[in-house]
């Protein structure tokens, strides 16, 4: 055997003395890819920018001066009107002033016969769009359909040969750290790529909860809305629509709405010209940890349902204001939030197993949805607070003074006929049931899912509820209208 020489001995001491380690370069896929210039090239000619404009007539025009009889002025004004007219116009007709306010974004085209996708709010109203593609050609374009909520809009061109053409992906196949690239006209300056990973799934940005995003840290600036997202495969699995920036620029957190939400969409804009969404007709809440204890869920999940409208597909399935869902269409419903995106994205008039917690059992339910319309939003609502009133205090529970419904609280706190149930006539402002905003002129309608209406009802239920161990007491409260929600107030 040779024996390592002396300098060999002295490097091998080195090492172990300083703690390094000899290790292989790290393979490919953790150093990303070598370059995305395959793919971009590609794709890129499929991407297009989007002009948008928006003509008004606009009939004020330029009134004459009204001139004393005799001014040395006239003969001028007779002149430079009569050119114009009195209102600007040839021959004294007004004249029309146009305003064009533009909206410069992206799109993509998916169909080579000239379907091109965007975002919604990169067109508005306009009445004036272009397509702009990679060689300079303009096709003006018509709108096929847009959907606000989730911020896409499909466009028509009528190109004379066939237009390249990209495909969607599969975004449900995306993890956390695979790269993509983004390509759309930044700052107005026209096809630009940019790369980076995916950095979260199913991020809730809006309002609208309809749309769970891509996060990405690809550089997505102004000017890139409505274009779109490549996985290295080339296929679209997202469409940028929003940036979160204090100036403007990219700081490296950017959005996209995923293609598995994005598809569902642009096939019915085809189709119908419009959405037509899933209904339930339910108003829901978030699960809390005190109301999950009320309920005795264990850790907070589902949607509360809160409200269930009397000619909605709930109420005839036999759904209830109180039970839980926590699975809809064989899909978990972890959250409240999830609850109206997989209603909205079930096609409707389909039967549907909707799976709800009531009173600790499971209990499944087939309803046949209906189809949303814009004034029915199944969504939580935050109770109402009703004018300050006193009235005889017959008990006192959870720091507030009850007392049975009567018509003079009915007029004092304007409550209609027909809420039932007892009426909150003070709160201290110290206590749970303050910090959980329920205020004088609400009443109270059931406690733990049991109907009360006397003070002593509610008295008697919450001493029963503290001999069982309960550590709050779940309330449904309604606001003078009526409208109501569910409410866990700490009974310690």
């Amino acid at each position: 055997m040779n024996r390592p020489s002396a300098l060999s001995r002295l490097a091998l001491a080195a090492v172990i003395a300083t703690g390094l380690s000899f290790q292989s370069p790290a393979p490919a896929f953790a150093r990303g890819p070598e370059s995305v210039a395959d793919t971009a090239a590609a794709v890129i000619d499929a991407v297009v920018n989007i002009s948008a404009s928006t003509t008004v007539d606009d009939q004020r025009g330029v009134q004459m001066p009204q001139l004393p009889p005799g001014s040395p002025f006239q003969d001028f004004f007779d002149e430079f009107f009569g050119q114009r007219g009195p209102n600007g116009g040839q021959n004294g007709a007004p004249r029309q002033q146009q305003r064009r306010p533009n909206s410069l974004g992206s799109g993509f085209v998916i169909d080579p016969a000239g379907l091109v996708i965007t975002n919604n709010h990169v067109i508005g109203d306009a009445n004036d769009i272009t397509v702009i593609f990679t060689d300079g050609k303009r096709l003006k374009a018509e709108v096929v359909g847009k959907d606000p909520k989730v911020d896409i809009a499909v466009l028509r061109v009528k190109p004379d040969k066939p237009l390249k053409a990209v495909k969607f992906g599969d975004s449900e196949k995306m993890r956390i750290g695979d790269w993509v690239i983004a390509i759309g006209n930044p700052f107005g300056l026209g096809g630009s790529v940019s790369a980076g990973i995916v950095s979260a799934r199913n991020r809730d940005i809006s309002d609208q909860s309809y749309g769970q995003y891509i996060q990405t840290d690809a550089a997505i600036n102004k000017g890139n809305s409505g274009g779109p997202l490549f996985n290295l495969a080339g296929d679209v699995v997202g469409i940028n629509t929003a940036i979160l920036s204090p100036t403007g620029g990219s700081i490296g957190i950017g959005f996209a709405v995923p293609s598995s939400i994005a598809t569902g969409v642009i096939d019915q804009l085809l189709k119908f010209g419009e959405t037509r969404r899933g209904w339930l007709g339910v108003r829901i809440q978030n699960v809390d940890d005190s109301i999950a204890e009320s309920l005795g869920l264990g850790t907070p999940r589902g949607a509360l349902v809160a409200g269930i409208d009397d000619k909605g597909p709930a109420k005839t399935a036999g759904l209830e204001p109180g039970d839980v869902i926590v699975r809809f269409d064989g899909k978990e419903v972890k959250e409240s939030r999830d609850l109206p995106r997989l209603v909205g994205q079930t096609a409707v008039g389909k039967d549907v197993e909707v799976v709800v917690m009531r009173k600790g059992r499971e209990i499944a339910r087939t309803v046949k949805l209906g189809r949303l319309e814009e004034t029915q939003q199944a969504k939580a609502e935050p109770g109402q607070t009703g004018p300050r009133g006193s009235a005889p205090v017959t008990a006192r529970a959870l720091g507030l003074e009850l007392s049975p419904i009567t018509d003079d609280l009915k007029k004092r706190f304007s409550i209609k006929d027909n809420v039932k149930g007892v009426v909150v006539t003070r709160v201290d402002p110290n206590s749970a049931a303050a910090d959980k905003r329920i205020a004088p002129g609400d009443v109270i309608v059931e406690v733990q899912q049991e109907a009360v209406n006397s003070p002593e009802a509610i008295t008697r239920r919450i001493d029963q509820l503290k001999k069982d161990g309960r550590k709050s007491a779940l309330l449904l409260v309604a606001n003078a209208q009526g409208d109501v929600r569910f409410v866990a107030v700490n009974i310690d």
